[in-house]
């Protein structure tokens, strides 16, 4: 696959995300993708499924969009900068429904072979969301 066509199934990835389509996931994921930055909730089956766990986790609890703001390729490896942005509708783990809106920034690798994301990196501000759901007190609320 070209450059473009990495870039292209990368933003198709995140856009069956922001549709709901987890049935997407068996056309654009590997079988034994592997994620070296999963949620950080535990009870994650490993490869593809882990992943559609993790979509129907998120997409159930946080639903929204994903917004692709760079994304630069080489090789089989895309990087994505992207924000996330959902509503807390339902429980995740151990967090509460809250109502609340929630923003996430995130810089992603995905790695490609043969036409699917094999593997993934992220770097993504958990710190903040867990701040924004209240898990975590922001330094102004800690300061009192």
């Amino acid at each position: 696959m070209t450059v473009e066509e990495n870039k292209r199934l990368v933003r198709r990835f995140y856009q069956e995300i922001d549709e709901g389509n987890v049935d997407a996931m068996d056309e654009l994921v590997a079988e034994d993708y592997k994620d070296h930055s999963p949620p950080p909730f535990p009870g994650f089956a490993d490869g593809r499924e882990g992943i559609k766990q993790a979509i129907r986790l998120f997409w159930e609890a946080t639903p929204g969009t994903h917004d692709i703001e760079d994304q630069i390729a080489e090789g089989d490896k895309v990087v994505t900068r992207l924000t996330a942005r959902g509503v807390h509708e339902k429980d995740l783990p151990g967090i509460p429904a809250t109502g609340k809106s929630v923003t996430m920034t995130g810089t992603v690798i995905h790695r490609i072979e043969d036409g699917r994301l094999a593997e993934k990196w992220s770097d993504k501000d958990l710190l903040g969301l867990m701040q924004q759901l209240g898990v975590i007190p922001t330094p102004d609320e800690a300061a009192g």
